[in-house]
């Protein structure tokens, strides 16, 4: 379970500021940020990597590219679907703009369990939302300048998350809880924005927060404060983004 927060074109001296919070259990193995291609002769992503399925929950490219994922969360979980975190690769390292790979993607949307996925090219100043949930044909829409916020549900959805982002971060309120068809108790420890809870012997959390700025002039600066063996590390990395051809 993840949420992210940004201001899209509607900054003095930035096209992009972005802050995303990635929730996993921590016994899911995950590299940390840092340059990777997929394939030997595929362009390289910046970002981290789930080494169970090999991608990614968010990643952005020396071309201006952007894509971050969120999970649905849902009671149940369709059997044999496709690894999500290939969603934001497959955009990254392709040549399809953000509208023509979403309709690409509502195409074979009912393969994977519930997701949100925005899709962006920095340089051309033009963002996509698509979703899977709720059912029937998925949800596909141009992101306006403006400040945006995505948790577990729809873009802009006021789920408690979502509401009290930039606010406390240890201060859920039970009144606010949104029915998922999930255990009550389970969601109401999901709902605070930095998570560390457990289930079933497992601990779940706040494994990654990532704070993005893309300047006018091109300069992106990205930060990634990371969990490694219970203890919480660091990672900046700054680029020059390409300027589109």
């Amino acid at each position: 379970m993840c949420i992210a927060a940004w201001a899209w074109h509607c900054h003095p001296t930035h096209r992009l500021l972005l802050l995303f919070n990635r929730d996993e259990y921590h016994s899911r193995p995950t590299q940390p940020a840092q340059w990777w291609a997929a394939g030997e002769e595929a362009k390289e992503i910046l970002g981290g990597r789930d080494e169970l399925g090999g991608g990614t929950w968010m990643g952005c490219t020396r071309d201006g590219k952007l894509a971050f994922l969120t999970n649905v969360r849902e009671p149940s979980s369709l059997i044999g679907a496709k690894t999500r975190g290939q969603l934001p690769v497959r955009f990254l390292q392709g040549s399809l703009c953000p509208l023509e790979y979403a309709t690409e993607i509502a195409k074979e949307a009912d393969q994977y369990n519930g997701f949100n996925l925005i899709l962006a090219d920095v340089n051309s100043g033009t963002m996509v939302y698509i979703s899977n949930r709720p059912g029937g044909d998925p949800v596909i829409q141009t992101v306006a300048p403006g400040l945006h916020v995505l948790s577990n549900a729809a873009i802009n959805s006021p789920w408690p998350k979502a509401m009290r982002l930039g606010q406390s971060f240890k201060r859920p309120d039970r009144s606010m809880v949104p029915d998922t068809g999930d255990d009550p108790e389970w969601e109401y420890k999901l709902s605070s924005i930095f998570i560390d809870t457990a289930k079933e012997q497992a601990r779940y959390g706040t494994r990654s927060m990532v704070a993005l700025a893309a300047k006018l002039e091109g300069e992106v600066t990205f930060y990634e404060r990371y969990l490694e063996n219970s203890l919480w590390k660091e990672n900046l990395i700054q680029f020059q983004m390409e300027k589109a051809q």
